[in-house]
């Protein structure tokens, strides 16, 4: 009983490991994501955070609201992405050290 706990508890320690090497890795994945026709560019990390953004000379003279949903709708796209990438490194990781678990 004993021996199964300390297999398990090795597990978990690999399974952290693991987990913290994958935001390491994340961290580095960059995404690149424009919206308004190209006039809005976010970079994001697979970590969801945030790198650059960039709103061309155009944008930035014209309607504030317009700018504003722009920038919404192009930040959420950059999130859902980065999302999907960071859900995906880490099935690959769960996957491969628990076999069938997902």
């Amino acid at each position: 009983m004993l021996g199964n706990l300390g297999d398990m508890m090795g597990k978990l320690n690999d399974m952290k490991q693991k987990a913290d090497e994958i935001k390491l890795k994340l961290d580095t994945m960059l995404i690149d994501v424009e919206g308004a026709g190209g006039d809005i560019k976010i970079t994001i990390s697979g970590n969801r955070e945030i790198r650059n953004l960039s709103i061309a000379p155009a944008l930035q003279h014209g309607d504030k609201e317009e700018l504003e949903e722009q920038l919404t709708v192009t930040i959420n796209k950059a999130i859902l992405k980065a999302t999907e990438l960071n859900d995906q490194e880490m099935k690959a990781a769960a996957s491969g050290m628990l076999p069938g678990f997902m």
